[in-house]
């Protein structure tokens, strides 16, 4: 009988039955006003006036008139960069002791983005509200004295001047708590090594000694991980292993793309529950099983804001205009895009986090991420999303009964006008691509009007390309670094493109 499990389980059922139904909106404005305060004798606290702010009868209306926009070059030109130089009470109040590099899905140079204690304390507290959550999945006692297997980037994490920095995730894993330690694997000493391919084989090796319940990371890399594990093994799938295996947490990117081969690796279905972990800090967990979605994190060090997303206030490089409207929690609508704009307990003010996303629940405040910013793909109108890009994978998988977990495109120009180049990352090497590409641009056009309209004009047509998915794999440890929060780009320019198809010709 798994006596503790029973004892950890009554404690999270009765957490959950004494715990009051939360309200968003008033746990939001009390936030707005926490981060006004705390920081309002900091260097941009007294610049935006922080304190008229508070003394304002519309405190959310006021914040927002009165400070404009960050993305992570305006808000580190201005205000970040003096923290490298010893300044003190910047944006937050101190210094901060780590700094989350993120290259995210741009390329090779890492911005690096402040992460006070009380960014740190932020992400703990979010963590635990997802383990309360987990009341909610009826998940067996003994699930709960299983062992977590948490793939992120390395705890090694790098002395640099007064602070040190890593990646969100290897900073997270170096401030797990002490009572939670002998859950954690891979375990303090191999969650240090650096190099990817080293640490996946000691993980490897390892494997049969854990008695793994969860496993928690980005989808593309937690596949190859498991990969390796089973070929080491030599077994049909991962739960010849880890037959006690019954959770997934995912998170940085959407699963759907990858729900077919990551399933292929399983000898048993199991609850997957999505996450939205950024550098920036601890947004939102899929908080019961009836969806999909994410419930915001709405009481815990980050005021959210949200930017209706349409074209016109959206810039080329994927920026948003300063003119464009910001809307509260308590203004926004169901099933509308929206660029979401954050501030934090880390000093990021109405911070452009790069992220779309869409309401499915406005009461419960729960969302689902549509896209990117950049990745929004307007080139001779065509209006393409993220989201409407994953949709019509998913529509190739059913069609063609396969698995398609990677995939890019660029509107590239030819001769005769502009075409959507895609490739495509799958194992299914006899694909006819003309095939692909007609079930592609059909469905588009279906989906999307816009797309539908750009069609009849300048967008020409739709050419597709099928490579091995390791190739998306080794030009991100080519441009970037294997593991970790690394993300492949979805939407190239030309230039880059360019450089993309140089890379896949000699592979």
């Amino acid at each position: 009988m798994a006596v503790i499990g029973n004892i950890i389980k009554g404690v999270i059922q009765l957490k959950d039955t004494l715990t009051p139904e939360p309200n968003p909106i008033d746990d939001q404005l009390a936030v707005l006003k926490h981060l006004l305060n705390t920081a309002k004798h900091t260097q941009f606290g007294e610049h935006y006036n922080f304190q008229d702010l508070l003394n304002s009868d519309d405190v959310p209306k006021a914040f927002a008139e009165s400070i404009p926009y960050f993305d992570y070059n305006k808000i580190n030109a201005e205000w970040w960069h003096k923290l490298h130089n010893n300044e003190k009470d910047v944006t937050w109040p101190g210094n901060p002791d780590y700094f989350a590099l993120s290259s995210g899905t741009t390329g090779k140079s890492s911005k690096r983005i402040p992460v006070t204690q009380d960014m740190i304390e932020a992400i703990r507290n979010a963590g635990i509200a997802q383990v309360f959550a987990l009341s909610n999945f009826d998940l067996p006692a003994d699930f709960f004295e299983k062992e977590i297997m948490m793939l992120g980037s390395s705890t090694d994490l790098t002395e640099k001047e007064d602070h040190l920095e890593g990646e969100i995730s290897g900073i997270s894993a170096s401030n797990i708590p002490s009572w939670f330690r002998g859950y954690y694997k891979p375990g303090e000493d191999i969650a240090k090594i650096d190099d990817w391919d080293e640490r996946i084989q000691h993980i490897a090796e390892q494997a049969k000694n854990w008695d793994i319940g969860a496993l928690s990371g980005i989808p593309s890399w937690l596949e190859l991980m498991l990969k390796k594990v089973i070929e080491y093994h030599n077994v049909n799938n991962i739960h010849d292993i880890w037959p006690n295996l019954q959770v997934y947490t995912s998170g940085g990117v959407a699963f759907k793309p990858y729900e077919k081969s990551f399933n292929a690796l399983l000898g048993k279905p199991i609850t997957v529950i999505d996450t939205y972990l950024a550098s920036e800090g601890f947004l939102a967990f899929q908080a019961r099983p009836e969806t999909t979605a994410m419930q915001l994190v709405t009481d815990n060090g980050i005021y959210f804001e949200f930017v209706p997303f349409k074209p016109e206030f959206i810039n080329e490089d994927g920026s948003i205009t300063q003119n464009a409207p910001s809307l509260t929690l308590a203004e926004v609508k169901p099933y509308t895009d929206y660029v979401l704009i954050i501030s934090t307990v880390s000093g990021a003010w109405r911070y452009v986090i790069g992220d779309t996303i869409q309401f499915t629940d406005v009461e419960r405040a729960e969302i689902k991420i549509t896209g990117r910013t950049k990745f929004f793909l307007n080139t001779v109108g065509s209006q393409l999303s993220v989201n409407k890009m994953n949709n019509a994978m998913l529509h190739l998988e059913d069609t063609f009964n396969t698995k398609i977990p990677e995939f890019t495109i660029c509107a590239k120009q030819f001769d005769d006008g502009f075409y959507h180049c895609w490739y495509l990352g799958t194992e299914s090497t006899s694909l006819n691509t003309a095939d692909i590409a007609k079930t592609i641009d059909t469905y588009l056009k279906d989906a999307n009007k816009n797309y539908k309209v750009a069609r009849s004009k300048a967008l020409k047509g739709v050419k597709v390309t099928v490579i091995a998915p390791e190739i998306f794999y080794n030009w991100n440890a080519a441009n970037k670094k294997k593991g970790g929060q690394v993300k492949m780009e979805r939407v190239m320019g030309e230039d880059k493109f360019e450089t993309w198809e140089a890379f896949v010709n000699q592979q």
